[in-house]
């Protein structure tokens, strides 16, 4: 299956998660069980300091994610063709451990609550089987006249 970005938004330009941004990070979510996952490889540039991905980095990578995991929630709950827009409203991250950069680092999530357009979704970042942070975030899905939806571009 293509990822949730890619088929709902290949245009979008978010420095996550957008498919059409070429200096962005570009992370792929997918469903899986009762939530989503994602598998994303730093770069060297994506360093801290040597050896450790930067704390701005992971924190993208999870605001994306969940942020992704409350659009794919509302969808599937609303019975909709597409996903509606969600922004995040706020989130927290927490950093366990420093997390490598030399392999595979994998993003997981799922919804912990959920009422009207408002998601709560809790998710995890992980390098070599171990948590290295965690975070936790409301996303809000917003009306046609909110200022990112000139940005939205859902498929037709």
């Amino acid at each position: 299956m293509d990822s949730l970005q890619r088929r709902y938004f290949p245009h979008g330009i978010c420095f996550g998660c957008g498919p059409a941004n070429p200096n962005g990070l570009r992370l792929e979510s997918r469903p899986e069980a009762d939530g989503l996952v994602a598998e994303w490889r730093p770069a060297a540039h994506h360093q801290a300091f040597e050896g450790v991905l930067n704390g701005g980095i992971i924190g993208t990578l999870l605001d994306c994610h969940s942020n992704c995991t409350a659009l794919w929630h509302l969808q599937v709950k609303r019975e909709l063709p597409y996903p509606p827009l969600t922004v995040t409203a706020e989130y927290t991250i927490k950093l366990h451990r420093p997390t490598p950069v030399d392999g595979i680092v994998t993003l997981r999530s799922r919804v912990v609550e959920s009422e009207g357009d408002r998601v709560v979704v809790e998710a995890t970042l992980e390098a070599r089987g171990k948590v290295c942070a965690s975070s936790r975030g409301t996303f809000i899905a917003v009306p046609p006249d909110h200022p990112a939806h000139k940005h939205w571009t859902p498929p037709r």
